[in-house]
């Protein structure tokens, strides 16, 4: 299969008429909507009927895919649901619901792989960077205010609503009772938690609104002490992680996507992957980690996708190559 589907235009409204034209009706069920007692233009267009693996294989060669092997693509499609692949082979898809000539149902696949195994990947960055920012706002804080500071409304910004931050924090308590770490801590220390355990709770997103919602100075400090960065660049670059992490958690496609589809922070994968790299701390560690495995990622898939529907420049190893100042704390 050749790489045709790259010059398909990339904006919302095509992306909302592949989403018609893939997830529309078949004939089977616009007559069974017809004879229900329910029937109504709106049904006849959204409801579903379920298929069988056979009947999903069929489909896809209705529609111009090659199905070489059919007991391979039967395997495939019993274990991955045939909605989640279908926004793969739209990329495929053509104005008349046709796909493209020479869509073979293994290279789709490869498609897939490629984009499972680069969320992965870029999971285990973000892990990175999540641990970082967790160790900076606890360390900063509980050092400036105490251990269990955090549980004063005056070590926060006036935007802060303490009531639902402590009532966010008795939740994961909560939720978390069963850890041996909660455990410890409400048998040996009488549920007196420290900012260093209860930031362990937090989610990305929990975290990020910690950060946010700090006084300004104590922000500002924390962002240029451990970021070499302003406090407002900061709380949009976290933004964007915790937004490519959901997206990544949610098994979303990367391929051929603008992020701002799903998102409130809009920007191509690669300008994605550019604030990780801002946010790392080690420059070393960066190329020999996520860079070094990206570059494996793709050779491996090469023949089969382009990193242009990401988003990358044809200088992309140089741009995610260049050295950055390694960030030394203040006071460390």
């Amino acid at each position: 299969m050749s790489k045709s589907h790259n010059n398909r235009p990339k904006n919302q409204s095509r992306q909302k008429q592949i989403k018609e034209n893939e997830y529309t009706g078949d004939f089977e069920q616009r007559e069974y909507i017809h004879k229900s007692k329910n029937r109504n233009i709106q049904n006849e267009r959204k409801a579903k009927l379920p298929a069988t693996v056979a009947e999903q294989i069929s489909k896809l060669k209705e529609r111009g895919c090659i199905v070489e092997d059919e007991e391979f693509a039967a395997e495939t499609l019993t274990n991955i649901n045939y909605f989640r692949l279908a926004h793969y082979f739209s990329l495929y898809l053509q104005e008349d619901g046709k796909y493209k000539e020479g869509t073979k149902f293994k290279e789709v696949l490869r498609v897939y792989d490629f984009d499972r195994k680069l969320r992965s990947l870029l999971m285990g960055a973000l892990e990175e960077i999540e641990i970082a920012l967790r160790a900076h706002c606890s360390n900063y804080h509980a050092i400036k205010y105490g251990a269990t500071g955090y549980l004063s409304a005056e070590c926060y910004s006036h935007v802060h609503n303490h009531k639902a931050f402590l009532s966010r924090i008795k939740r994961l308590i909560e939720s978390n009772e069963d850890s041996e770490m909660v455990q410890h801590y409400l048998k040996k220390h009488g549920g007196l938690f420290p900012l260093w355990v209860i930031t362990e709770l937090f989610s990305f997103g929990g975290l990020n609104m910690f950060y946010a919602d700090l006084k300004p100075s104590d922000k500002m400090d924390i962002s240029k002490k451990y970021y070499n960065t302003s406090s407002g660049d900061l709380e949009m670059k976290l933004r964007k992680m915790s937004d490519l992490r959901n997206h990544c958690a949610h098994y979303h496609r990367l391929y051929d996507w603008e992020m701002g589809d799903l998102h409130s922070s809009e920007g191509t994968v690669f300008e994605y992957i550019l604030v990780m790299k801002e946010l790392y701390r080690q420059a070393f560690k960066w190329r020999e980690g996520f860079l070094k495995q990206f570059r494996r990622l793709y050779y491996d898939y090469k023949d089969i996708v382009e990193l242009s529907m990401l988003g990358f420049p044809e200088n992309w190893l140089e741009i995610l190559s260049e050295d950055k100042a390694e960030i030394t704390p203040v006071g460390l």
